[in-house]
């Protein structure tokens, strides 16, 4: 699913060089495949999830792991990514990005254990994190203002689609040949991303930027990486481990000093003046809450549908394409909620029609039909984000002067990433916690030797995926496995309750910081 103001860091832009009209398709072409390979990567790797744990023994640790490294990386850069873009050359950037993310899949792909993909995967999100913003900043610095609303549609029509089929694909792949294909489908994209863009997309370069925030990018990678690495960790060490509250602190220090050392930096990757203006503060408290919502439920939905459910990967892939498509189809009707009446309603129903959606999820049991149970709730969390999105990107570039229309947008779509990077660390806990609590109680039904139940118990950190002893008889094996699918599904369960009260939080926002507030514009420096 695109994130908030995608579409606003271009619309924001500034032509930096006249194109020949004979490249412009080129040029929208290599920002198409650029943007859609970071899409479809972060789809089909959380399809690809449950088949990592059976195929590498990994446990939800180790799968946590395996989005947050990648997440970690490219939340922590993506703002430094578009900086370098500006400084040293959007195209010179761009390709670079992509041929690390390149390398990094194929890595990936080729990856002989759990720790090789996770380090495969950290360096693949330092390539999106100047993958990304590049793509973007393109289609800005080559389109004149008056032909890119045409191009704006034809980018996000498409990254539309391959952000719907990647997960199919993916998953067709996964299923029918392995997890490694769903990293592999990047490289052969990537290539006809670097031959057109080497051939057809024009250097360019801002002239108003000559210094990176490296401070800021370490810090901020610094803080995020340590508290990740705590709040991950805790679920397998405990929080009474010192390498958990150690790294907590740091990770904590390093982000509580970020504002501080951003207000004395000439140049900062985030300006604070920003967030004087009360409805861009709220509108990324709204989207910090709301996307972390979303980050929870797209790890742990695909583990219940492949591990519990017993869909295929391709079915799994296939389950979101209501959300997506409604999205798509709704994205118009949506940018006139806010001509008709205003964004604050649309950013308090929006949030509250998601909490439903959540909901819904919450309520299938084991065995449910797809098309009773999980579709309707699909279109009502669909609907839900439609109402929101556009109002969201509305909100963020109407808060501030044009000129810095584009590092506000930059700024909200940060707090997307990380905002899902720091829900999916906490999770883990969360689940397996709520995992063993349910256990425990399931298997005191149980007549079984209490060396298999600590062997059980031992091995709860891999939740639905956990191996249930072979010197058990038939009968007592069946008990246990029917116990650990009822314990995941109350897990489940606890994590679907935590997206909706998420949803509501950001509703909360939405009418306490945006829908009353107003005033002028956030002013250049």
């Amino acid at each position: 699913m695109q994130l908030p103001c995608d579409e606003a860091a271009i619309r924001s832009g500034a032509q930096a060089v006249p194109c020949k009209p004979s490249s412009l398709p080129w040029i929208l072409a290599a920002a198409i495949l650029g943007s859609s390979i970071a899409f479809i990567d972060s789809t089909v790797v959380n399809v690809a999830l449950p088949a990592l744990q059976s195929s590498l023994g990994a446990t939800v640790v180790d799968v946590q792991w395996v989005i947050e490294s990648y997440g970690l990386f490219l939340g922590a850069l993506i703002l430094a990514g578009g900086s370098i873009g500006d400084l040293l050359g959007r195209r010179r950037v761009f390709v670079a990005g992509v041929a690390v993310f390149a390398i990094a899949s194929a890595w990936c792909g080729l990856a002989t254990n759990i720790h090789e993909l996770i380090i495969a995967r950290a360096v693949q999100g330092v390539g999106a994190a100047f993958l990304v913003p590049g793509s973007l900043a393109i289609i800005s610095s080559s389109f004149r203002e008056e032909d890119r609303g045409q191009a704006i549609g034809t980018w996000s029509g498409f990254t539309s689609i391959t952000t719907a089929i990647g997960p199919v694909l993916g998953g067709w792949l996964i299923e029918h040949a392995s997890w490694r294909w769903a990293f592999f489908l990047n490289v052969p994209l990537a290539i006809a991303v670097i031959a057109i863009s080497l051939r057809h997309v024009p250097e360019s370069r801002s002239a108003q930027s000559n210094r990176v925030d490296w401070t800021g990018a370490a810090l901020a990678t610094v803080g995020l990486g340590a508290l990740v690495y705590g709040l991950v960790e805790a679920a397998s060490l405990g929080w009474k481990n010192p390498r958990i509250y150690s790294t907590l602190i740091v990770g904590s220090a390093c982000l509580l000093g970020f504002p501080f050392v951003e207000a004395k930096i000439a140049s900062p990757m985030v300006p604070l003046n920003l967030f004087q203006s009360r409805r861009f503060s709220g509108a990324n408290w709204l989207t910090l809450f709301l996307y972390a919502a979303f980050g929870i439920f797209f790890f742990v939905f695909p583990l219940n549908l492949i591990q519990v459910q017993g869909y295929s990967a391709t079915a799994t892939g296939a389950a979101a394409l209501p959300l997506i498509l409604l999205m798509f189809f709704l994205s118009r009707w949506s940018g006139g909620l806010v001509t008709r009446y205003g964004a604050g309603p649309p950013l308090i129903f929006g949030p509250i029609i998601a909490a439903v959606g959540f909901l819904l999820f919450a309520v299938p049991s084991i065995n449910s039909s797809y098309w009773t149970a999980l579709f309707p709730a699909f279109l009502v969390l669909g609907f839900g984000m439609a109402v929101t999105v556009a109002p969201l990107t509305a909100v963020v570039m109407g808060a501030v002067d044009q000129d810095r229309a584009g590092t506000a947008s930059g700024i909200n779509n940060a707090v997307a990433r990380v905002a899902s990077l720091l829900a999916v660390a906490v999770l883990g806990v969360v689940l397996v916690a709520a995992f063993r609590y349910q256990l425990d109680s399931q298997l005191v039904k149980v007549q079984m030797a209490p060396q298999a139940r600590q062997q059980i118990e031992a091995d709860s950190i891999h939740l639905a995926a956990l191996s249930v002893p072979d010197y058990l008889n038939g009968d007592t094996r069946a008990l246990v496995s029917s116990s650990i699918r009822t314990s995941f599904i109350f897990a489940y369960r606890v994590a679907i309750a935590i997206c909706a009260a998420l949803a509501l939080i950001s509703a909360a926002f939405g009418w306490w910081m945006i829908l009353p507030a107003g005033g002028p514009r956030v002013p250049p420096q």
